[in-house]
């Protein structure tokens, strides 16, 4: 019976073996460098490319889509075109920019800016502002050790309502 000819052999996965996320990650990364190696795409499109590239930007794939498309990233006026990116992606690259660890406070509250200026010029805001609320506090989630996010949290509101001038 230990020769039973009918048992298969179960086969252990490959550890080596490169996941998903990570082939698409190379694929944007590499299709990122052609972009920046394409000298007929204008010169302010390809740094905005390379500094989302070189910060693992959320907005990449998006730049690298609109730039191999042949439009421009940058108007008339030098301000970067994002009009184009529904409020949903945009919503959550902001929070994703606000919660991610090694950006300046000046990336931070830029984002931040942002965002609370998408949420007051949308058609339906409180929508959208759960929407921020959710992508905000499943990043921090990821984050959150031994309940350290709570414990800012509280700690930031009674800085913030501590004079109670912001209740008056």
């Amino acid at each position: 019976m230990a020769n039973h000819s009918s048992a298969s052999v179960r086969e252990t996965p490959h550890v080596n073996q490169t996941s998903r996320t990570n082939t698409i990650i190379n694929a944007l990364k590499e299709r990122a460098q052609a972009v920046l190696n394409d000298r007929s795409i204008d010169a302010q499109s390809r740094a905005i490319i390379r500094c989302a590239l070189e910060t693992n930007d959320p907005w990449l794939a998006e730049f690298v889509r609109r730039a191999g498309a042949g439009e421009t990233l940058v108007d008339s006026e030098g301000f970067l075109k994002i009009s184009s990116i529904n409020e949903e992606e945009k919503i959550a690259a902001l929070a994703e920019m606000i919660c991610r660890a090694g950006d300046g406070a000046g990336t931070k509250s830029a984002a931040l800016l942002v965002l609370m200026s998408t949420l007051e010029n949308a058609t339906h805001p409180k929508e959208l502002a759960s929407l921020a609320k959710h992508f905000a506090f499943t990043r921090c989630g990821e984050l959150n050790f031994n309940g350290v996010v709570e414990a800012q949290v509280a700690v930031l509101e009674g800085e913030l309502f501590a004079d109670n001038a912001l209740l008056s």
